[in-house]
């Protein structure tokens, strides 16, 4: 954490007294005005010896701070907070100290900064929303913005959250943080990582464990053959992993510690997905998220136009490939009408027990073959590798050399019957979070689809939720796996298998080719049964493993 970090306390600017907040916006205002003043010492001190690393390290210092305050004239819930931070921010700029501007266009590359809710402009229920998040957290990140286009889901998402992170539990606060760094860098989620990285620290973690797990303690060490069968492979995790876990004398883990750990893995390498699948931006105060250079060209730095960020609002026009109104429009009553037949087949005939298993098997396998035409590989980055072990081990090597993925039968465990109450039996209550936030997700509709109102969409929630399953060998006996290659298309398996299974190679044109005619908040929801999905199927295998072990 930078040196001025340290002097700076942002807690008070969560609190919901307004005293409160005014005090320790004072306090920040006066830290930050000492070290501005300072700078500005030393720079009009004539003839002064310079000792360039102090002076380096107290402008890095005050620059994260000006950052800071960046994010919360534009991020914070509570007004006061915001233009306190803009008032402040002046301040330093009229002293001759540049300050930081955001970059980029709003929380997601992927949508348009004009279609997702300002803060500022919420209504008096999504302000409590948020003002909770931003107690808990410090701040109001760009998940969270994204997600809002779905309330309902978005107060359940954090209110579990909050509960792992935060609340009683069998981990300690640091490794918590430490567990989500693991998770999230097995994608190569910079924006997840950086985020913990910093509580993290706040939690009072070691700095010395962030510089590589082989730095953290052998019993975090031992988590991570566990997190990279969870994030890429969970049909091969058996009860000998668990037992290698649970049995490793002074560095065992608990029964209740390690359904923690598990819980926490799938949280993370889901949320990595949605990060992904939405092209969420990074954060204004972190790295990537805001720029000390001064605007040029119509308010962009030259930098800005070579790096083709400029005119985002026009790139986001034709992205899709010049695909016409109306040849989108069609693609939307083609799947309609698809909708009607298959509800008119299920009426007149069902298929026999063996044809079902056999059409799981057909989609099972084929669904081993979507990859899209640029699936390159991602090489990870230091900062981002040294958080895991085996860089080179992902889910593509595995379906490449078509190899078997086992078959899950639900009847046999499931989470409704099983998963949940083993959960709640070594973490209690959580399982209640957990499986309220899957049926949030598998059952949330507005009956719309694109231009259509007034419409049933389970059976494409279903086929959706069905197809992500079926890629890690999961089936369910009483769905005709045939339904789903009627109702999503290529462009739209190939979204899906991305997201779910290797998030870090997601591109904008992905998310522009599929569903060309349906609104940013339906793509959002798309991805809100991705990650769902995709946790509970790496929980069904981990706890099934956690299981067989104890009986």
């Amino acid at each position: 954490m930078a040196e001025g970090e340290h002097e700076v306390r942002w807690d008070g600017l969560c609190s919901r007294d307004s005293a409160a907040r005014e005090t320790a916006l004072e306090n920040i205002r006066q830290v930050i005005l000492r070290k501005t003043e300072c700078l500005r010492s030393v720079k009009e001190t004539p003839y002064r010896p310079s000792d360039g690393l102090s002076d380096a390290g107290s402008l890095d210092g005050l620059n994260k701070l000006l950052a800071h305050l960046l994010m919360l004239s534009k991020r914070c819930p509570f007004k006061d907070v915001r233009e306190k931070s803009e008032f402040i921010l002046k301040s330093v700029q009229e002293l001759g100290i540049r300050i930081p501007r955001p970059l980029g266009h709003g929380p997601s590359r992927f949508i348009p900064e004009k279609e997702i809710l300002q803060v500022g402009s919420e209504d008096a229920q999504m302000h409590a929303l948020f003002a909770d998040s931003f107690a808990a957290l410090g701040r109001l990140d760009n998940i969270t913005l994204v997600m809002v286009f779905h309330p309902q889901y978005l107060e359940s998402f954090l209110k579990t959250q909050h509960y792992l992170l935060q609340m009683d539990g069998p981990l300690p606060l640091h490794y918590r943080h430490y567990i989500g760094i693991m998770a999230a860098a097995r994608h190569q989620c910079s924006y997840l990582v950086n985020l913990h990285v910093n509580d993290f620290l706040h939690v009072g973690g070691d700095s010395k464990w962030l510089n590589g797990l082989e730095n953290a303690p052998q019993k975090l060490q031992n988590l991570g053959e566990l997190n990279k069968l969870l994030a890429h492979r969970p049909w091969l995790i058996t009860k000998e992993h668990i037992e290698q876990l649970l049995k490793a004398e002074e560095h065992s883990w608990s029964l209740a510690e390690l359904v923690h750990a598990v819980v926490l893995l799938t949280h993370y390498h889901s949320l990595a997905s949605f990060t992904f699948g939405c092209g969420i931006s990074p954060e204004i105060h972190c790295d990537g998220g805001h720029t000390f250079r001064p605007p040029s060209v119509n308010n962009y730095c030259i930098c800005d136009i070579t790096n083709g960020n400029h005119s985002v609002e026009e790139n986001q026009v034709n992205s899709a490939g010049n695909v016409s109104i109306s040849d989108s429009f069609f693609e939307v009553e083609a799947l309609m009408e698809k909708m009607r037949q298959l509800q008119e087949c299920r009426d007149e005939e069902e298929a026999s027990q063996e044809e079902m298993a056999s059409r799981f098997e057909i989609e099972k396998r084929e669904s081993m073959f979507v990859f899209s035409s640029d699936d390159d590989e991602v090489t990870p980055a230091r900062e981002i590798s040294r958080h895991f072990e085996d860089t080179s081990y992902g889910y593509k090597d595995f379906s490449r050399h078509g190899m078997h993925v086992p078959t899950f039968r639900v009847q046999d465990y499931c989470w409704e019957d099983h998963g949940y109450s083993l959960v709640n039996r070594l973490y209690p209550d959580v399982g209640q979070l957990i499986d309220e936030k899957f049926h949030i997700a598998y059952n949330l509709t507005y009956n719309t689809m694109a231009m259509h109102k007034d419409v049933d969409t389970s059976m494409l929630r279903r086929a959706i939720w069905n197809y992500i399953h079926c890629m890690f060998g999961i089936r369910y006996d009483d769905y005709d796996y045939g339904e789903i290659n009627q109702l999503l298309d290529r462009s739209f398996k190939v979204y899906i298998k991305t997201i779910v299974c290797t998030p870090e190679k997601v591109t904008k044109r992905m998310y522009d080719s599929f569903w060309r005619q349906f609104k940013h908040s339906e793509k959002v929801h798309v991805n809100l049964l991705l990650i769902e999905a995709r946790m509970q199927a790496e929980l069904l295998y981990a706890l099934r493993a956690i299981t067989r072990y104890m009986t």
